[in-house]
């Protein structure tokens, strides 16, 4: 019996997403990226990543526990910016506050889309 070498059509299946959770977790890099705009759809976004991370796939759960990392440091750097901008400096933590935001949910959601969990949900890095 001879086989046919492995030229990689029969790739190993990679994690799967489901559906309805992989929208949630779109939805929920969407609210962060409005929060830019009116502040509180952040808040609700992280509101539905703590209520959900438990009964989400591996996949999405992955992404949801960094989404909650994400708000909760991003929340930090606000208002340490926001105080410190007071003697100028702050303005650049504000600056590096929407840059680290937006590569980790453009970053996320790039991973979502390809179905790929967080490597390391628990990074503070992207």
């Amino acid at each position: 019996m001879t086989t046919a070498p492995n030229d990689g059509a029969l790739a190993k299946p990679g994690p799967v997403s489901e559906p309805r959770d992989k929208m949630l977790g779109f939805i929920i890099y969407g609210l962060y990226l409005v929060g830019f705009f009116t502040g509180f759809s952040a808040l609700i976004g992280v509101i539905i990543a703590h209520v959900r991370v438990k009964e989400a796939d591996p996949v999405t759960a992955t992404h949801m526990q960094y989404q909650i990392r994400t708000f909760w440091f991003g929340l930090v750097m606000l208002v340490v910016g926001s105080v410190l901008s007071l003697v100028m400096i702050g303005w650049l933590v504000l600056l590096f506050f929407v840059v680290w935001t937006l590569i980790r949910c453009i970053k996320g959601g790039l991973r979502l889309n390809d179905g790929l969990p967080v490597e390391d949900p628990r990074t503070l890095t992207w």
